[in-house]
This record gives structure tokens, C-alpha cells and sequence, in this order.
């Protein structure tokens, strides 16, 4: 029995990442928290003829602590989306509280869970969630990840508009380093199958990859940011981490991780990059992250040098969200 919780699950991507999970058939119970509205869209979503509970819960009556009890994957798009004019820093003051007070819930609650963080911007918020569960002493690197799939799908589907391809799902191309702008690294070089791009198209490609979330927000015109396809991009993650939870063998997602030792090929990519956490090919297992897959010994010398300018971002990024919770604590 697999209980899955979905944190912020009436939101743009909160509601049709519900839905996903509700037809997923490795989930057999369905929590979903937010501030407003859950028990309306569990309610909703309980007239779908697939099996599995759904049930909403609100803060009130200890609504996070029923929501989470006894889950085995908990999945965090909470907080507000980026719109127009905003920066990341502006995002980053209002949704850093809310994962730090959603992380506390999972210490106490669920310690042992999955815990797939969606909420932007992830760079300085899984090391947020990092904070929060290594204060509580039960900090499980192999199961906090950061959700950088729609970069992948996004790099996928942009690159087979390239090259003139039908089906961009055929594509694996690797992304590595953050998710937001110039720290997300799409390695278009280690295609499959591989790509000939002019090194003009081959930058414009990389720049879409980057900022696509720009053309969304720009397109809703004031009204949303990238839902839809990050509600797709969050399932696809969730259920590949169930797959493997469930046994199913070679199963690799991207991810965002804390580069632990104990974590098989994360000390030689941080002792590359320099950071502690980055976003890398992840293999999974029953218990999470197994194995870490280092593509940064094939890079061009121009994905280099985009690697060089990723991390100086992400550096800043995760020194932010480090800071957010040592500087709270010291008050």
C-alpha cells in the first residue's frame, strides 16, 4: 500500500498532478494539503472510476499531520508561481517560509518518505528542506530530491523541433546543474540519438531550454506560469520513483541532490562542480537515490563553459536557502 501526499494540491500544478497520481496504479492512497480548497478538489477527483481513497485536508483540526501520517511520497509544488515582473528573489522570501513549515511537518510526520520538491526556486529550496530535516536529525539524502524533469521534457521536446523529429519522447538528453535560467545546463552533445545544430541554433536551442518558462508566463499574460506541463514533468518523477520503490530495475531520472558521499559517483561531480548540491542523472532503487551518473567527462568546450556560469549561480542559490534556515535559528 503506497500512500501518496500532494502539498499545494489546489494550485495550478497542484490539481492536475492529483489527477495523474489518482490514475497512477502504484498509488493506492491519495492526500492532498493545501490552504484552501483540497477537500473540493479530493472530492472531485474521488469520482474518477480508478481505485484508491482520496481524501483533502486544511490546516485546520491538524490537517498537515493527517496528511502526512503515514506516507510514503510526499510531493511539494506549494507556494506561489513566478508572475510577471516578479523575481526570484521576491518568489524565494514567500515560498521559502512555506517549504520550511511544510518540512517541519514531514520531520515529525513522515520522516521516512519520499519527499520530491517542485516549489521554486528549487536551487535554494531542497537545500531548505536539507536544513529542516538535518535539524530534526532525520535528513535521508537518497530520498529528498529536487524535480528538474520539465527541463528534460522541455529539452527534449525543443530539440526535436531542431532536428526535425516526430517524437521527441524518444529522446534522452541529459540536464544537469539547477533549475532556473543559466544554471540549467541542457548537454544537447550527448544526445540519444544524437543532434547535428549549427553552434548559432545550437545557442538559441540552449537559451529556450533555459528560459522557457518565460514564454509561458508571457503567454497566460499575467494569469499563470508553467503548470500544466510541470504538473506532467512532477508525475512523471513521482512515478518513476515509485517504479523503482516497487523494484523495478534501471530506472534513471534527473534530479536534484545533495551530493553525499555515501551516495555512489556524487563525490567525483562535486569535487567538479564544487557544490553540494546539483542537479545529475539519478539512478533509483527501493530506498531512493543509489547512484549518481556523471556526464561531466564528456562535456564540449562549450557546455564547459556553461557548466562554469551554472555554478556560480547555484552557488548563490543554495548558500541562500542554507542561510534562510541557520540565520532563523540563530535568532
Amino acid at each position: 500500500m503506497v500512500k501518496a501526499v500532494v502539498a499545494g494540491a489546489s494550485g495550478g500544478i497542484g490539481q492536475p498532478l492529483s489527477m495523474l497520481l489518482k490514475l497512477s496504479k502504484y498509488v493506492d492512497e491519495l492526500a492532498l494539503y493545501d490552504v484552501v480548497n483540497s477537500p473540493g478538489v479530493a472530492a472531485d477527483l474521488s469520482h474518477i472510476c480508478t481505485s484508491g481513497a482520496v481524501q483533502g485536508y486544511l490546516p485546520k483540526d491538524d490537517g498537515l499531520k493527517n496528511a502526512l501520517n503515514g506516507a510514503d511520497i510526499v510531493v511539494i509544488p506549494a507556494g506561489i508561481p513566478r508572475k510577471p515582473g516578479m523575481t526570484r528573489d521576491d518568489l524565494f522570501k514567500i515560498n521559502a517560509g512555506i517549504i520550511r513549515d511544510l518540512m517541519e511537518g514531514v520531520a515529525k510526520y513522515c520522516p521516512d518518505a519520499f519527499v520530491l520538491i517542485i516549489s521554486n526556486p528549487v536551487n535554494s529550496t531542497v537545500p531548505i528542506a536539507a536544513e529542516v530535516l538535518k535539524k530534526y536529525g532525520v535528513l535521508n539524502p537518497a530520498k529528498l530530491l529536487g524535480v528538474t524533469t520539465l527541463d528534460v521534457v522541455r529539452a527534449k521536446t525543443f530539440t526535436a523541433q531542431v532536428a526535425g523529429a516526430e517524437d521527441p519522447a524518444k529522446f534522452t538528453i541529459p540536464v544537469v546543474g539547477g533549475h532556473s535560467g543559466d544554471t540549467i545546463v541542457p548537454l544537447i552533445s550527448q544526445s540519444s540519438p544524437s543532434v547535428s545544430i549549427a553552434q548559432s541554433d545550437l545557442e538559441k536551442l540552449v537559451y529556450r531550454i533555459q528560459f522557457g518558462g518565460d514564454e509561458v508566463v508571457q503567454a497566460k499574460d499575467g494569469l499563470g506560469s508553467a503548470t500544466l506541463s510541470m504538473a506532467y514533468a512532477g508525475f512523471s518523477f513521482a512515478e518513476s520513483v515509485l517504479k523503482a520503490a516497487a523494484g523495478e530495475k534501471n530506472v534513471v531520472e534527473p534530479a536534484f541532490v545533495l551530493l553525499d558521499d555515501k551516495l555512489e559517483g556524487a563525490a567525483a561531480v562535486k569535487k567538479e562542480v564544487g557544490l553540494d548540491f546539483f542537479a545529475v542523472p539519478v539512478e533509483f532503487g527501493p530506498q531512493g537515490a543509489i547512484k549518481v551518473l556523471n556526464p561531466l567527462t564528456k562535456i564540449t568546450s562549450y557546455e564547459k563553459t556553461l557548466i562554469e556560469q551554472a555554478v556560480k549561480g547555484l552557488d548563490a542559490n543554495i548558500t541562500k536557502g542554507v542561510e534562510f534556515i541557520v540565520n532563523a535559528s540563530s535568532k
